[in-house]
């Protein structure tokens, strides 16, 4: 397998780890702390949601032959939260920017890691699109999870490494037989200290 394959599927698990997170931190919050904002300067997780949905969507929705910044997107209205932005809705357009963005690249070859797109009018090449999108999605669902641990507080269950356990972790990959999913390894753990 060459380095554009090896690529492409780190990239593709990379956004599907990160979709993750956040999943696994929508489902440890109440409906009024999904739109909770801690400050006039904050975000609600509902509006970082949105962001991200319509953000993905437009990028990579014919990644290849559009521009990223498509012109049915109105990115100053992700900011905002209108009657019909219900929990349901918010989610169900999350669920569609990712679908978009994981067929995107799973139809994506190695040889279209030369190509050039754009976004906003500026030339990218796909892969510095692709880093572009990963690092996005990072910084925004990093947020997310903050949140939702900050609104959790005490009840918040750990999406990583418990505080204390990085020893017995590092002796539970190194002792497991089936490597798999780098990013599932976390998780795995917590479920066999249970």
């Amino acid at each position: 397998m060459g380095i554009g394959v090896n690529y492409l599927n780190d990239a593709l698990a990379t956004f599907k780890n990160y979709k993750k997170l956040a999943d696994k931190s929508f489902a440890q919050i109440s409906d009024e702390e999904f739109f909770k904002v801690i400050d006039a300067e904050s975000n609600s997780i509902a509006v970082m949601v949105k962001h991200i949905a319509n953000n993905l969507k437009s990028r990579w929705t014919d990644f290849l032959t559009t521009d990223g910044e498509k012109p049915s997107r109105n990115r100053d209205s992700e900011f905002e939260l209108y009657e019909d932005d219900t929990r349901q809705n918010l989610v169900e357009k999350w669920e569609n920017g990712w679908e978009t963005t994981f067929a995107s690249i799973e139809s994506l070859t190695v040889e279209d890691l030369q190509k050039t797109i754009t976004i906003r009018g500026q030339n990218h090449t796909v892969i510095e699109a692709i880093n572009r999108s990963v690092t996005h999605c990072a910084y925004h669902v990093g947020e997310i999870v903050f949140l939702a641990k900050h609104l959790r507080s005490s009840n918040w269950q750990t999406l990583s490494v418990p505080r204390g356990k990085t020893a017995a972790f590092n002796e539970f990959l190194i002792n497991k037989e089936d490597k798999g999913n780098r990013f599932d390894a976390p998780q795995e753990f917590i479920e066999s200290q249970k």
